[in-house]
C-alpha cells in the first residue's frame, strides 16, 4: 500500500473532489431535471401519467421509483462480493474507476432519452445509478485511512460540502440552458434538458480524474489466497463478516440506519415529484428549490459536526430523525407552494447532516488497524441500498394502488419512527 499520511490536506481535498464529481449525478438526473422532464413527456393527452413499457401498463413516477430499486437491488446483492474481491486482490481504485465510467457514460448517453425511446432510456437510467452507487461505496471507503477518528466528522462533512458546491455550480449551468435556451439558439423544447444530462457525465467523469490521480492504491489484503476469484471472495467475505459479529457497535448501529435510511433517501428521490404532481410547480420553480435545498444542506453538513462534537453521534441523530418525521407527516398536509419552500429548506437542512454524520458515525466503529475497508463499508453501504429498494418500492406500490402521492409520504414516517426507537435503543445501551 502506498503510504498514506491521515488528515493530509491535499490527499482529503482531493477525496472531496469525487462527492464534487458525481454529486451533480445525484442533483441533476435524481432531484431535479431528470424527473421534471421525465414527467413532462411521459405525461400525454391519450393516456395521462399511464406509459407503456414492454408492454406493461405502469404509472410514469412508479415506473421510474421501480427503475430505481432495481438498481439498488442488483447492487445490494453484489457489493458485498465485488468489495471482498477488491479488498483481497488490491483493486479498489481500479473498480472504482470501472463504476465512474459506466455510471458517466450512461449519464451521457441521456441525451437521447425521448418517449419513443423510453425503454432504452430507462435502462441508461438504470446503469447510470449503478455506476454512482458503485463509485459512492469505493469513495467512502477511503474515509478511515485518510482521517483519524477524531477528525472523520469534520472531513465527511467536508466531503459532503464540496458534493453540494459541485452540483449547484453545475445545476446553475444547466438552469441557464434550460431556463434560456433561446441564448443559444435552442428551438427543440426537448433539447435542453438532454444536454443537461450530457453535462453531467461530462462533470462526473472529467472531475473524477483529480481523485483517480491521487488517491493511493490500496495493497490487497492478507486473505488473499492466490488467482481464484470465487476463493478470493469467500475469503475475504467471511474474514470481514466474523469481525463485524465481533463489534455490537457496529450490529446495533446499522439496523436504525437501514430503516431512517428508507425515509432519507426515498425523500430525497421523490421531492421534485412529489412537488410537481400535488402543487405543478413546474421547472423553474422546483430547480430552484431543490437548489436552496443543496445550499442548506453545506450548512446542514458543518452544523450537525459541529453538534456531534458537542453531544455525540448518537444524540445529533436522534434529533435529526425527529425532525423528518415531522418532514413526512408535514408533507401529507401541504397545500401551498410556500409551505413547500419552508419544508424544502428543513429538508436541506438536516439532509445534509443525516448523511454525513451517518457516514462518519460508520467509519469510526471500524476498527482503526483494518485495511479491508471496503468491504466493511460494502455493509453501510448495502444497508442503504435494500433500504432505498424498499423504500421506493413501498412508495411507487402505494402510489400505483391509491394513486395519491400524499399516502406515500405519510407511510415514510412509519420507518423513521422504527429507525428513531434503535437509536435511541443504542443511546441507552451505551449508558447501561
Amino acid at each position: 500500500m502506498e503510504a498514506i499520511v491521515k488528515n493530509n490536506k491535499r490527499l482529503i481535498r482531493s477525496w472531496a473532489m469525487f462527492d464534487w464529481a458525481n454529486s451533480a449525478y445525484n442533483l441533476v438526473i435524481t432531484s431535479t431535471i431528470f424527473p421534471v422532464y421525465y414527467t413532462a413527456i411521459t405525461t400525454t393527452k391519450e393516456h395521462g401519467d399511464v406509459v407503456n413499457f414492454f408492454g406493461f401498463e405502469i404509472v410514469n413516477t412508479a415506473l421510474s421509483n421501480f427503475s430505481l430499486a432495481v438498481a439498488y437491488l442488483l447492487m445490494s446483492f453484489s457489493l458485498p462480493f465485488i468489495s471482498s474481491y477488491a479488498d483481497a486482490k488490491g483493486k479498489k481504485k481500479q473498480i472504482m474507476k470501472f463504476f465512474t465510467y459506466i455510471g458517466a457514460i450512461s449519464c451521457m448517453c441521456l441525451f437521447f432519452f425521448k418517449l419513443e425511446t423510453l425503454e432504452v432510456g430507462i435502462i441508461c437510467f438504470v446503469l447510470a445509478a449503478m455506476g454512482y452507487i458503485g463509485g459512492v461505496l469505493f469513495n467512502n471507503s477511503y474515509l478511515p485511512l485518510l482521517a483519524t477518528v477524531d477528525q472523520q466528522d469534520r472531513v465527511s462533512a467536508q466531503g459532503f460540502a464540496y458534493g453540494y458546491v459541485g452540483c449547484v455550480t453545475l445545476q446553475v449551468l444547466c438552469f441557464i440552458v434550460v431556463l434560456k435556451p433561446t441564448w443559444f439558439g435552442i428551438t427543440d423544447p426537448s433539447l435542453p434538458a438532454r444536454i443537461s444530462f450530457l453535462m453531467v457525465g461530462l462533470w462526473w467523469l472529467g472531475f473524477s480524474m483529480i481523485p483517480f490521480k491521487y488517491l493511493p492504491k490500496i495493497d490487497a489484503t492478507a486473505n488473499n489466497r492466490g488467482n481464484n476469484f470465487i476463493q478470493n471472495v469467500k475469503d475475504e467475505f467471511n474474514h470481514v463478516i466474523q469481525k463485524i459479529r465481533g463489534i455490537p457497535e457496529i450490529k446495533q448501529f446499522l439496523p436504525a440506519f437501514f430503516f431512517y435510511s428508507i425515509g432519507v433517501q426515498t425523500l430525497m428521490i421523490v421531492a421534485s415529484s412529489f412537488g410537481e404532481k400535488i402543487l405543478h410547480l413546474g421547472a423553474e420553480r422546483l430547480i430552484a428549490t431543490i437548489l436552496l435545498i443543496q445550499l442548506v444542506a453545506i450548512l446542514g453538513a458543518f452544523f450537525m459536526s459541529y453538534l456531534s462534537n458537542l453531544f455525540g453521534n448518537i444524540k445529533v441523530l436522534i434529533i435529526v430523525v425527529m425532525i423528518w418525521i415531522g418532514i413526512c407527516i408535514s408533507a401529507f398536509y401541504l397545500s401551498t407552494p410556500l409551505q413547500f419552500y419552508i419544508l424544502a429548506a428543513l429538508v436541506g437542512l438536516v439532509m445534509g447532516g443525516i448523511q454525513s454524520l451517518s457516514r462518519s458515525t460508520y467509519s469510526k466503529l471500524i476498527p482503526t488497524d483494518i485495511k479491508d475497508t471496503t468491504a466493511f463499508f460494502s455493509f453501510y453501504d448495502v444497508t442503504e441500498k435494500v433500504a432505498i429498494v424498499l423504500g421506493l418500492f413501498s412508495f411507487g406500490l402505494i402510489e400505483q394502488i391509491t394513486h395519491n402521492i400524499r399516502n406515500s409520504a405519510l407511510v415514510l414516517s412509519l420507518f423513521f419512527v422504527i429507525g428513531l426507537l434503535l437509536l435511541v435503543r443504542i443511546l441507552l445501551s451505551n449508558k447501561s
